[in-house]
């Protein structure tokens, strides 16, 4: 999907919002381009379903301004603001069918108070072309989306994924200017996420609108967004593409919080000669910076029987296609990502390397600080 960063999509300027004297949104600034996908990833309780509200108006702001397509809407009632919202509950209407519930939008859109109103609201002009325009454009949305052969029937009787495609549906049948979703996969088991989540990404493609996405699941947020935002404690710390996320981030909590198994944290020092030191050991890592950091290296990135500190071997999961070796480093736990091959065995004490391109240092205040490779060995 091709976007352009300077058409209006959606965007939010200085978004702040309190409950009962605790601080919900801090100060959030987001951009999504009109046919961009952005995740907004974080854990429970983070304020990413707040941020979503207030974007479609269901809930105010403190303060901050809002824009969809260019236009302000900060003040607008949500049916005003051209999104389509996607909820984790669904929110169909169990007595309509699935073919009724897709056409809302269109019902409370095209026809009057009058027109709607059962029996007597057929017979008034208009009315039966414009509810045969509304079945085709149903149609046109269901059979894309594997709904054409359930339209008949109702919420009640259909699974799980059924019935967030009816959501979803529903949604992009009104061709919005931006498109909200709220963890619209959480209700679903493992599979039918994967399959599902292929689904949303090609409904965006077609849609084309600035798309929005809330999770607090990382396969998801990396695997479909264009871009991620992350967010924890009401602020978004780093907003960037899922390669980015993943290797270059500038705060350590980005760094925590993305990638399984866990990055791993080693505290480190920086001495008067730049070099990087684990419990002692001087490793390949030369920085300007001086004092206490933490040194961050992903499972994948390490390597046995380099130069480097040695490591006990505590125990290994053999995982199929790889496996984990956890390991004791001076006072604190690594995780080592390996291949299905030969294994170190608990007890086992090994020297651990790891690529110094991909090794990450961050200073006290949890901030990223610049490092190399040093170019001669330091003692």
């Amino acid at each position: 999907m091709t976007f352009q960063t300077n058409s209006p999509g959606l965007s939010v300027e200085g978004a702040r919002l309190s409950l009962g004297g605790t601080p919900i949104l801090r100060d959030v600034s987001l951009e999504v381009a009109r046919g961009e996908f952005v995740a907004l990833l974080g854990p429970s309780g983070c304020g990413k379903t707040s941020l979503m509200r207030v974007i479609a108006g269901i809930q105010t702001a403190d303060a901050g301004v809002v824009r969809i397509g260019g236009r302000e809407v900060t003040g607008l009632h949500p049916a005003r603001r051209d999104v389509a919202m996607v909820f984790q509950s669904y929110a169909l209407y169990p007595h309509l069918t699935v073919a009724q519930n897709i056409a809302v939008p269109l019902t409370m859109r095209r026809l009057s108070a009058a027109q709607r109103l059962p029996w007597l609201g057929g017979l008034l002009p208009g009315s039966r072309a414009a509810g045969a325009a509304i079945a085709a454009d149903v149609a046109g949305i269901a059979e894309p989306l594997g709904l054409a052969h359930l339209l008949a029937r109702k919420p009640g009787q259909l699974s799980g994924g059924q019935r967030q495609r009816v959501a979803l549906a529903r949604a992009v049948i009104r061709e919005p200017g931006a498109f909200l979703l709220d963890e619209p996969l959480s209700n679903l088991d493992a599979a039918l996420r994967v399959t599902t989540r292929r689904e949303i990404v090609e409904i965006h493609r077609r849609v084309g609108a600035a798309t929005l996405y809330v999770t607090h699941d990382q396969s998801e947020a990396l695997t479909m967004a264009d871009r991620v935002a992350v967010m924890q404690a009401g602020s978004i710390l780093q907003i960037a593409t899922p390669e980015e996320i993943y290797r270059e981030p500038v705060d350590l909590r980005v760094a925590s919080f993305i990638g399984s198994p866990r990055i791993n944290l080693l505290d480190a020092e920086i001495g008067e000669d730049g070099v990087v030191r684990v419990s002692g050991t001087a490793t390949v890592l030369h920085s300007h910076a001086r004092g206490h950091v933490t040194l961050a290296i992903r499972p994948e990135d390490w390597v046995m029987g380099a130069e480097g500190p040695e490591a006990r071997v505590e125990h290994t999961e053999f995982l199929g296609d790889h496996a984990l070796v956890h390991l004791r480093l001076g006072g604190g736990a690594v995780t080592l990502r390996a291949g299905p091959g030969a294994l170190p065995h608990a007890g086992e004490m090994l020297r651990l390397g790891f690529d110094p391109a991909r090794a990450l240092i961050f200073g006290p205040d949890g901030r990223r600080i610049a490092a190399h490779r040093r170019e001669a060995a330091c003692a």
